[in-house]
């Protein structure tokens, strides 16, 4: 029994660290999921000197679900950078539930399948809000705005826009962010909430932006940098290091400016596809 499937990274438009409201977007950007099963044994992933426990026990989850005793082997292969802040834990989760779900020959809602890569996440310590709003973004594509602590979906729509990604050397995970100083900017995130409820993606990405690097140390030089080049928004993804910006048109001059900051610019855009089984 084999299946396969893929997730889509994605950038952010709220964190959800201070108020559990968070909003992202699927970008085309994505991970790919293989599961091979196989009578008795145990789950296994094979990712040589990489922890394995979130796609193993998104696997797990899903055959626990369908009351099946299977063992097997997950491989996974992602284009992601990897805790950068876009979204990569979620697409692994995300890939692994569906291509789990592939091989058993079986379906579900996906947001019953979202539930269970977000519940493997919180197993595994990856995420401190259960990152609803990323996974939803990853599995759903286009722009999702989403109530974490209850794992509501409030509001999904597609988009048309160019996105381009900032994405410096160092590797910041989420499970090592400062909570308290971001539940300090509670009153902010409150207002961004309301931006995206109301469709302003631009804006709200912004002043996330802005918050969040002032809570947590981070530079907003490439955020100015983005809107002096014409973004619609630019805002910090997730806790970083990694940022986004939206852009409607040429994406030329702001490629030039941010790689003058080092490290490397990715060229994407919104996918409104959302994740798929291959």
């Amino acid at each position: 029994m084999r299946g396969r499937a893929s997730a889509l990274g994605g950038a952010t438009i709220l964190n959800a660290v201070a108020t559990w409201k968070g909003s992202a977007m699927g970008i085309d950007l994505r991970t790919w999921a293989e599961v091979e099963l196989e009578e008795g044994g145990r789950v296994k992933g094979d990712l040589p000197g990489v922890d394995t426990r979130l796609i193993e026990r998104s696997a797990e989850l899903v055959l626990e679900h369908f009351g099946q005793e299977c063992g097997g082997v997950v491989r996974t292969r992602s284009e992601i950078p990897l805790a950068s802040g876009l979204k990569s834990s979620s697409a692994a989760a995300n890939a692994t539930v569906l291509a789990t779900l592939d091989a058993l020959g079986e379906s579900m809602d996906p947001l019953e399948a979202t539930r269970l890569g977000v519940e493997a996440a919180r197993w595994a310590g990856v995420t401190i809000t259960g990152a609803f709003d990323d996974a939803c973004a990853s599995m759903l594509g286009g722009v999702v705005v989403t109530d974490n602590r209850r794992m509501a979906l409030l509001k999904r729509e597609t988009m048309d826009a160019e996105v381009l990604l900032l994405v410096p050397p160092e590797k910041i995970f989420s499970s090592e962010t400062d909570v308290l100083r971001s539940r300090l900017i509670a009153p902010l995130a409150d207002v961004v909430y309301d931006l995206a409820m109301n469709g302003d993606y631009g804006r709200a990405m912004t002043l996330n932006g802005l918050i969040y690097c002032s809570a947590l140390g981070r530079s907003p030089e490439p955020i100015l940098i983005a809107l002096e080049a014409g973004a619609r928004g630019a805002s910090l993804s997730g806790t970083g290091p990694s940022y986004a910006a939206l852009l409607d048109g040429d994406c030329d001059y702001l490629e030039g400016a941010w790689g003058g900051l080092g490290g490397r610019v990715i060229r994407t855009r919104v996918n409104n596809q959302g994740a798929n089984s291959e």
